[in-house]
């Protein structure tokens, strides 16, 4: 007899078709989290330490999201995240201390007038078929992003690149890597000798590849798939599209603040030599998604 679906409960609230943000490091997730974060009913959390080990424990080594505890681990990771106390917010990341507005400890939001979770955070998508199982009506929203943006993203970013230290290539990670871009092992030694460019790219690269295996499995009522470039471009047009996958409103206040990286922003961001790596290791990708002409 096939068991009835488990029904996460957090402070009282049953949590029905969350939301999960996917996508590569610099893609924008951060951003349409900070959305949602605005958007009436919502509690939206980014980057809190009991998912962020979950997510990296898995994005190293595959092998664990494939044994039968590993849905109950991140379910039981996401259901802490979410508990809303008068000090939760003192334990978050600091964007998500900032997308909420929050200049003490918390929280954030009221538990009363929640209706709705979500995460975004940082890495989330090599965790997406455990989220699927863990939350079958789930909605899962992937950004996508030119690489050469998301590559100048992260080379400034020293979260992304401590991922490239030597010590961070532990017994922990396996092999091939979609996380770290890296087909087999045998390629190890030459991807220590890469820049941060190239291993930047290597990056958006797998967790592209990712993305398109996610478009080719998970029907069209459980997936959206917006491109950065519509997302502040177009940002009226894109958070209408999101609003009626999602089935609700959703603020696009913070689409046009200023501070929102610009569109071709690796234009002055990138070195010619980084550029050109770039663009070679990503080459593929690049003009499938028609960042590049073919």
């Amino acid at each position: 007899m096939r068991l009835p679906p488990h029904i996460l409960v957090v402070n009282g609230i049953k949590v029905r078709r969350p939301v999960f943000l996917l996508g590569a490091p610099h893609s924008g997730v951060d951003l349409l989290a900070r959305a949602l974060k605005r958007s009436p009913g919502f509690h939206v959390t980014m980057g809190r330490a009991s998912v962020a080990h979950v997510v990296y424990a898995f994005a190293r080594k595959p092998s664990l999201a494939a044994t039968p505890g590993s849905v109950r681990v991140l379910r039981d990771a996401l259901a802490e995240s979410w508990q809303v106390l008068p000090r939760s917010c003192g334990e978050c990341a600091e964007p998500c201390r900032d997308a909420g507005g929050v200049t003490g400890a918390g929280p954030c939001v009221s538990a009363a007038d929640v209706t709705r979770f979500g995460d975004g955070s940082p890495d989330l998508l090599y965790s997406a078929p455990v989220l699927l199982q863990a939350f079958p009506d789930a909605r899962f929203v992937q950004l996508i992003r030119d690489g050469r943006d998301a590559v100048a993203g992260m080379l400034a970013d020293p979260a992304c690149l401590a991922w490239f230290k030597p010590a961070m290539l532990a017994e922990r990670t396996e092999f091939p890597s979609t996380f770290l871009g890296v087909a087999k092992e045998e390629h190890l030694e030459r991807w220590k000798a890469m820049p941060a460019a190239g291993k930047s790219a290597l990056r958006w690269r797998g967790a592209v590849r990712v993305s398109a295996e996610l478009r080719r499995t998970l029907p069209e009522t459980h997936l959206l798939t917006l491109r950065y470039e519509e997302l502040v471009g177009r940002p009226q047009q894109a958070v209408a599209t999101l609003a009626e996958f999602l089935e609700t409103r959703v603020s696009k206040v913070v689409m046009y603040d200023p501070a929102v990286p610009k569109v071709g922003a690796w234009r002055t961001a990138l070195a010619r030599d980084d550029l050109e790596l770039v663009e070679k290791v990503a080459a593929k990708e690049l003009t499938r998604l028609g960042y590049l002409p073919a």
